[in-house]
């Protein structure tokens, strides 16, 4: 099975509205592996890892965001896949 390891940077409206929790919600539901987590500036990262189409799906639902959120931007990099994560975390 073919792995893909994507880091998105998300901005916009995205603390103070349970966009970790909803993006753990959301991942763990399309079967990816990985972590989310609030950055200082008050944007969000998240490293996402699964199929191709998972990922891609991950990356659709994290334009929405969760009712409160406002996705202004997302900038994704491609991440070297190494370890396999288990499950998916939220960090901070």
């Amino acid at each position: 099975m073919t792995r893909q390891t994507t880091l998105a940077h998300i901005t916009g409206r995205v603390q103070g509205v349970g966009f970790r929790f909803w993006t753990q919600e959301q991942a763990l539901a399309l079967g990816l592996s990985g972590w989310v987590c609030n950055e200082p500036d008050g944007s969000v990262k998240a490293l996402l890892a699964g199929t191709p189409d998972a990922v891609a799906e991950m990356l659709e639902r994290l334009h929405r965001g969760p009712p409160g959120a406002r996705v202004t931007k997302i900038t994704t990099t491609p991440m070297n896949a190494g370890d396999k994560e288990d499950g998916f975390r939220i960090l901070r």
